[in-house]
This record gives C-alpha cells, structure tokens and sequence, in this order.
C-alpha cells in the first residue's frame, strides 16, 4: 500500500480521504479516482478505461519524410502548437553507438554535416525525430530528423519559446570510443524544418541528464540527473529565453542540515507528506570534465536522490519521479514550490519548499515511475519502468491527493515513455519505448 500519510500534505486532501473513509465505515464503495476498470485491448498493445481510443501514428522503420527511417527507442518528447493550426511532437531516441542497426540511417550512409558527433563516417545514432500532424484527424503530415550525432537521448522538456529541451543520459568521450564529449543539453526549435544544429548548451551542466523543466515566469529550468546519488540542479540563466548566453548551475540543498538524503533506503529520513525549505548552492565548472558535479555537490552539502527522472511544470509548482526511492525501492514523487523571489537575493527569507509527495510500498500500486507529465484536470500521468525479467508496466494516474489509479497497461514487454498532452488538451500522446510507436489516446480527460 502507499503511504497515507503523504495525503494530508494540504487539508483538501485530509477533508477527502475523511469522507472516503465515512463512505468505507458506511458499507458503501468509494468513489474510483480515475476514469474505470482497463479494458482489454483486442490488438494485444495497451488497455485503456471505457471511453478511451488509441491510434499508432508512428512506428519503427517506417520511411520518413527526409529520406531516413524512424529510429528505436523512443523516449522523451514534447508537444507544441505551430503556425497554420498544425501540432509538433518532438521526440527524442536513446540510442546509443552500439545501436547503428536501429538508428534513422541505412548501412553507408555518411553522417549529414550537422551531426554532433560521429564514429568514422557514421553518425551517431541518438537524436530526435519531428513528426507533423492534423489536431483533428491525427494525420502526420511530414515526419523527420531533428537532431543527431548524440547518445541516449532520454528525456527533456518544452520551453516557452516552442522548442524541446533534449537531454544526453550519457557522459562517454574520446576516450570512450567517440568523437567528442558527451552528457549535455540541446535545444531543439519545435519548427525546424529538418537538422537543427546540434550545439550542446555547456552553462547547463556535463552529467547524466534526464528531463528538464522551465518556470515560464522566470525562465529558470530545473533538471533530473539519472544516477543512485543523482542531484537536483536548477539553471539561472543570464538572459532567460536564450539559454546559450549562460548562466549560473546551482544544486538543491535543505536548510535542516541533517536531511542530506532523500532515498529512505535506510529508514524514513523524509517523511511522505513533509515540507523542506530549499536553499541552493552554485557549481562552479559546470563543463565537468571528470563528471564529478555530484560529487562536488553532495560534499558542499546537496540533497542526494535516488534516480531523478521524469519531471514537469504544474501550475505554480514542479513535479519529478525518483525512480527507485524509498524504503521499498519502488519509486517517490517529489513537489517543489519555487519561492516568490525564485533566483533573487530575497529569496533566502522567502525560500522555496520541497515535498515528498508520495512513495510507493506496494509494486502493484505504483512501481519504478519515469517519464511524467501534467494533465490539463492537474492529475499526474507517470510512466512505469520496470526492470524485472518480465514487466507489468502502466501508465499510473495521480491525482492531488496522491491517490494513485491504472489508466493504462502496456501489453507488450516494453515501457510506455514520453508521454505529454497537445495544447489544446484533447489528445494524449505515448511512446512505447521498444520496438517504436507512437500513439495517440483520446477519450473522456
């Protein structure tokens, strides 16, 4: 079972579960918090509630509109309104060097001059694809190559300037085989019409990114780091909105100096439900040659968290997964609350919050949350990513209580990643990460 306590962080939350729990003293059946039962898919792929459709409008191998095929290993991705009524998914391919076979290219095929990095005259295979679609009839217009030349393009985040954020989970360099070094941030224009130069955002750190998140009020873009003692990192960027004129690489810390580690591998160390003020502390070096940010952090007194991943902005407040916290392993949910004066000098009197929002105990609850977003209703959709021999994997809904529901069971040995709503709210989009597809759900939000 989840943890009850975490219910109460807000007292709507504590007045909800009262009246559930007058309703089970009463005899009678609570209320279901998501939208029904699953209901089995005939194709085998993903079950969905009553109501609900799905339709593939991507998959692997399928020839693109540039010339090239889309690629494995689907990730990360974002959606954007375009000019002329079109949307743009942007979606990003943790693809890796060993995976040329699965990548956008046919054997032979010389790198294009805007790859970031090659392996003789292959590029290398991560990157991102574009796809082009009707908001009505879900057609894909044009489908392409955005980005290439990276490794492990896992996850990201939209901007407020319509571009995806596209993050390397991977820090290899020369002396790994490859050209160049690795373990950055591209920001990739939602409308590239093709190759977006592939030039890595440095200012913004050198480690095993994840995801990324930008307030749209003061530009400030938080980030998840993939590792067991990952950190939180947040960028102050000197011109917010062009985030290649620098800025400042900071890394979360708690003013209760003893509360250092967020995990609860060892026992509850941060209680479900609990509020920490944040203070943050600067990197310097950020390009991190010796990929020792963490390292650097946690000895200047950082938070350490267990696998930072998925992470979204919500109304006035972020959400991000740490995929194998807490006392079971299965996975927590963090909330932070930036302060009003997020990034001033103020801001010490006034800081920011940090919540345990919610931590698993049961698998069959909530079990290894990744990629997430924000639904327009302002429940969370997680993405799970199991790592047992044969995986049960679901997209799990949360609402502002912290309950957590199935919306969805992903059929097929794979995990459902990258999962992000069009602007307008009607459509879900979802990867499957392997063998490639892309959906799209409608129904009842």
């Amino acid at each position: 079972m989840l943890d009850r306590r975490q219910f109460a962080a807000t007292a709507f939350a504590v007045a909800g579960l009262a009246l559930q729990s007058r309703v089970a003293r009463a005899g009678m059946m609570a209320l279901d918090p998501g939208y029904g039962p699953l209901q089995s898919d005939p194709a085998g792929l993903i079950d969905l509630p009553p109501g609900f459709s799905y339709k593939v409008v991507s998959e692997l191998g399928q020839a693109m509109d540039d010339g090239h095929r889309v690629p494995d290993r689907a990730d990360g991705m974002g959606c954007f309104r375009l000019d002329g009524g079109r949307i743009a998914l942007v979606r990003n391919h943790e693809l890796q060097p060993k995976h040329l076979a699965t990548g956008p290219f046919a054997a032979g095929t010389p790198a294009p001059a805007e790859a970031f990095d090659r392996i003789g005259d292959a590029a290398l295979p991560g990157g991102t694809t574009t796809l082009l679609l009707d908001p009505d009839t879900l057609t894909v217009e044009k489908q392409y190559l955005s980005l290439v030349g990276t490794i492990r393009n896992c996850a990201g985040g939209v901007t407020p300037w319509n571009s995806w954020l596209s993050c390397e989970e991977n820090v290899d360099g020369p002396s790994e085989g490859v050209g160049r070094d690795h373990g950055w941030v591209f920001d990739v224009p939602a409308d590239a019409d093709g190759l977006a130069p592939a030039e890595p955002l440095k200012a913004m750190g050198r480690f095993n990114h994840e995801a990324a998140a930008i307030d749209p009020r003061t530009g400030i873009v938080y980030m998840t780091e993939d590792r067991d003692d990952s950190l939180f990192y947040r960028f102050l960027p000197d011109d917010p909105g062009s985030l290649r004129k620098g800025g400042r690489l900071q890394v979360l810390a708690f003013h209760d100096k003893w509360l250092r580690d967020s995990r609860n591998w060892a026992g509850q160390k941060m209680a479900a439900g609990s509020w920490h003020f944040a203070r943050w502390i600067d990197l310097d070096n950020p390009e991190s040659p010796a990929d020792d940010l963490r390292a650097r952090g946690a000895k200047k007194g950082a938070a350490v968290f267990a696998r930072g991943e998925g992470i979204h902005w919500g109304r006035d407040e972020l959400y991000f997964t740490c995929t194998s916290g807490g006392r079971a392993q299965q996975g927590q949910i963090m909330r932070y609350r930036p302060s009003r004066h997020e990034g001033k000098d103020r801001e010490q009197r006034e800081p920011g919050r940090l919540q345990l929002f919610l931590e698993s105990t049961d698998p069959a609850h909530y079990s290894y949350g990744d990629n997430l977003t924000v639904a327009p209703n302002g429940h969370l959709f997680v993405c799970e990513d199991q790592y047992t021999p044969t995986v049960t994997n679901h997209l799990r809904g949360v609402t502002p209580f912290g309950e957590v529901y199935p919306f969805a069971f992903i059929r097929i040995q794979t995990e459902p990643a990258g999962v992000c709503f069009a602007p307008d709210g009607r459509t879900m989009f979802l990867n499957l990460y392997s063998p490639a597809k892309t959906i799209a759900i409608r129904g009842p939000f």
